[in-house]
């Protein structure tokens, strides 16, 4: 298991830090900070609108219409959308949204009505080190939760962490009637570090935010975020830091807030501690997925009512906003809210705007054209418009068979050039990627049946990779479904399209196809061929049909999976990767063992895949290439990547076999599976642990588990030294796997409602109801 100093001890409490606003940005109704919003909008229809007495102003911020805040019923539109303006010493007003079951209050510093969007306070997370074994978390506030109609925005915020060895991570949800459910957590984060010990403690750059001492995420890919959480973790020994950088910090920030980081922040005391830094809040008003269609057909709810107001709908369906006319400003809600700029009719004063021609008048200008027959000239000129002399008839013929002549001929050289054009770039590619040295050592190699694929054979395959071909997608590339010539026949086949590739690299990644190339092995997907034409390599893989581990322990329906599949399964991996391991011409790491890369082709016969966009041939990874959940402790440690490193993930793997438990984790204890395996086994409560499918088939089954579980427990072992090889792991299991006999596939079972994948990950109950909607069968080949 790791050591304490791996992972600094956390807890899940907030600080609500004061905003650092420009007081002439909020000075003004309508005026501060402006970006898009998304609206989904929830709400009753609007009423009349608010009486004098509900106030427009507290302090210095403006309280637009439908938010109200004051003594009179009806000051907002609706419940959801009612403020608080409250004193807080000193005479000093402010404005609050009242959070989640009223709980907590949240200090608003601006509202856009047009844009839809609202900036509060952010709350700001930090870790500090007092001294070289204790680590202090804390704040002055708790967390508030943020009520409907209200989410944080997933275009107009960045995640952005302070430190000099932490890796952070923000923690979120979107909650719908107090029902959580784990496939609405979101989470990101990012790695803030100055080196890796104090002898090659590098300092941080002020105003650079690029993983040195501060980095920054976007949180897009969730729209109803309503809470967020982080947590910190140290990816070295943080005891060598605390003298020089001993605090960590985490916030959610609006994007367009101008932050600039500076080496001071990282003091534990410090100006950004103290700042004022913004959130951008969505707020919707309208009913979900309504547009503005359907909200025409229902006048007495129609919010925009104020003459000369537009209806907008909202990007990606989720509803309407108002908005007004072009030529008009002010507030949409209101009647008579939208008011017209100054504008004058210049086509009524011919003196000052003299016009000769055609005028028509426009909010703030006016348009001056030469009428039809006369369409040249300034029509502002008296006299100015003139036509064009007419031809006569055979200097017009003759003008129409040149042109009838020369645009054929011009048409087809421009076509002729493209054309070149087009190969002389497929052939800069081809070049660039490494395609004439892949062509010489495969001919050196001798190796036939790999295939270098045209550009267009892959284009015309995929559809010009067509959305509805894609099977898979992650951090390396996408992969798409195909039908490809293999050895003379049609075949589907795996195309996975990586990222571009650093050209420094471009004789390694060359030789690594052609190692990959010769990776024959029952077990481990084979490249059949790649295409180098694009900016970014294309690789085809063998199409692998049924799915893979993750989806088998985790889809639903519910597979009932017997001990001795999962023990050949596990076998089978445990050879191939042992294969990969000792390979006679190059060793190569895998470095992300997981179960989605162990796919399952007919029979449920194992097949590892994930192999030739991602380095394999070096040690050293700056930014880690596997998944955290299986990645070993010690490489954020040293950063290096070695075969124990691969023993370690498959260790966490056989964990999963034998729990049917993932090992991420999202409880407020943060204890992963791997780590709770092992104390289990320490403390002799391992059947607590157990899947109830193989616990039921027997006492003789028991004996074997257990076996597989120690076995499991040497993978996980620190130091990485006292592992076993990945060889040893895979005859050891193929004795395992021959002491039980596999009657049956894997079957599917009625769904109990038992424990969801959150359950069984943090021991807190759900209220998700389980799909009943069968798995996939296409290609989950990974992408990560």
């Amino acid at each position: 298991m790791p050591s304490p100093h791996y992972y600094s001890h956390h807890h899940h409490v907030v600080v609500a830090a004061v905003l650092w606003l420009c007081a002439a940005a909020l000075a003004a109704p309508g005026t501060g900070w402006t970006t898009t919003a998304t609206a989904t909008g929830v709400g009753p229809p609007l009423p009349l609108p608010p009486s004098s007495k509900c106030r427009r102003w507290c302090g210095d911020v403006h309280i637009p219409y439908p938010f109200g805040a004051g003594p009179a019923d009806g000051c907002s539109a609706s419940p959801e959308l009612r403020l608080y303006c409250n004193d807080t010493g000193n005479s000093v007003h402010k404005l609050f949204l009242r959070g989640r079951y009223g709980l907590h209050s949240i200090e608003v510093v601006n509202i856009d009505v047009l844009q839809g969007q609202m900036r509060v306070v952010s709350p700001i997370f930090y870790s500090c080190f007092i001294n070289d074994n204790t680590t202090s978390e804390g704040s002055s506030k708790p967390m508030v939760l943020l009520p409907e109609p209200y989410r944080f925005s997933s275009t107009s915020n960045k995640f952005t962490v302070l430190g000099c060895s932490t890796a952070t991570y923000m923690f979120g949800e979107a909650y719908e009637d107090d029902d959580f459910d784990d496939e609405r957590w979101y989470m990101a984060g990012c790695d803030a570090h100055c080196g890796g010990n104090i002898s090659s403690l590098k300092h941080p750059t002020n105003g650079s935010c690029t993983g040195m001492g501060c980095c920054q995420v976007t949180i897009q890919g969730n729209e109803d975020l309503r809470y967020y959480d982080a947590t910190f973790k140290n990816i070295v020994n943080y005891t060598e830091f605390y003298t020089t950088y001993p605090c960590a910090y985490a916030v959610l920030m609006d994007s367009s807030y101008g932050f600039n980081f500076s080496t001071t922040y990282l003091a534990p005391s410090n100006e950004f501690n103290k700042s004022r830094v913004p959130v951008v809040v969505d707020w919707e008003w309208v009913i979900p997925n309504q547009t503005c269609r359907a909200a025409h057909t229902q006048p007495a709810g129609y919010p925009c009512v104020s003459n000369h107001s537009k209806c907008v709908d909202a990007s990606g369906g989720r509803g309407y906003l108002c908005q007004c006319a072009e030529g008009f400003q002010g507030n949409p809600y209101v009647k008579q809210g939208c008011k017209g700029t100054s504008d004058i009719d210049e086509c009524k004063d011919n003196t000052t705007y003299p016009c000769y021609g055609i005028c028509n008048n426009r909010i703030g200008t006016y348009d001056c054209v030469c009428p039809e027959g006369t369409p040249h000239g300034n029509a502002s000129i008296i006299g100015d418009c003139i036509g064009e002399p007419s031809l006569p008839f055979r200097a017009r013929l003759a003008i129409g068979i040149s042109a009838g002549v020369l645009v054929p001929v011009i048409a087809f050289l421009v076509i002729k050039v493209l054309l070149h054009k087009r190969r002389m770039k497929r052939q800069a590619l081809f070049q660039h990627n490494g395609g004439q040295l892949l062509k010489h050592m495969l001919k050196v190699e001798g190796n036939a049946s790999f295939t270098v694929y045209s550009r267009g054979d892959i284009v015309i395959a995929s559809r010009n990779f067509h959305k509805t071909k894609i099977v898979g997608e992650g951090a390396h590339g996408t992969v798409y479904k195909v039908t490809l010539d293999v050895g003379g026949r049609a075949t589907a086949v795996a195309v996975k399209r990586c990222k571009v590739i650093d050209k420094c690299r471009k004789e390694e990644f060359v030789q690594e196809l052609v190692i990959l190339c010769h990776l024959i092995h029952p077990n481990i997907v084979k490249l059949v061929g790649c295409c180098l034409e694009f900016e970014a390599p294309v690789l085809v893989y063998e199409f692998v049909q049924n799915g893979n581990l993750n989806l088998l322990l985790h889809g639903r329906p519910r597979r009932r999976v017997s001990l001795p599949t999962r023990l050949r399964i596990a076998a089978e991996s445990a050879e191939a990767l042992a294969h990969l391991h000792t390979h006679p011409v190059h060793p190569v790491l895998h470095g992300d063992v997981k179960p989605e890369n162990i796919l399952l082709a007919d029979g449920w016969i194992a097949k590892v895949s994930d192999f030739g966009c991602s380095t394999i041939k070096d040690n050293v990874q700056v930014v880690p290439k596997g998944t955290l959940a299986y990645l070993d402790p010690e490489f954020l440690h040293s950063f290096q990547l070695t075969d124990k490193g691969d023993v370690y993930s498959f260790g966490v793997v056989l964990v999963e076999l034998l729990t049917r438990k993932k090992p991420r984790s999202i409880s407020k204890e943060e204890k992963n599976v791997a780590w709770i395996f092992q104390e289990s086994m320490s403390k002799g409560t391992l059947h607590e642990l157990l899947d109830k499918d193989i616990v039921l088939e027997g006492e003789s089954s028991m004996v074997v588990i257990k076996q597989v579980a120690e076995l499991a427990s040497r993978c996980l072992a620190v130091p990485s030294a006292t592992r076993p090889s990945m060889e040893q792991v895979a005859q050891q299991l193929r004795q395992l796997k021959d002491q039980v006999v596999e009657v049956e596939c894997p079957q599917e079972v009625e769904d109990d409602l038992g424990p969801t994948e959150m359950e069984m990950t943090t021991g807190y109950p759900t209220a998700q109801t389980l799909s009943t909607e069968a798995p996939r069968r296409t290609s989950t080949l990974s992408t990560e």
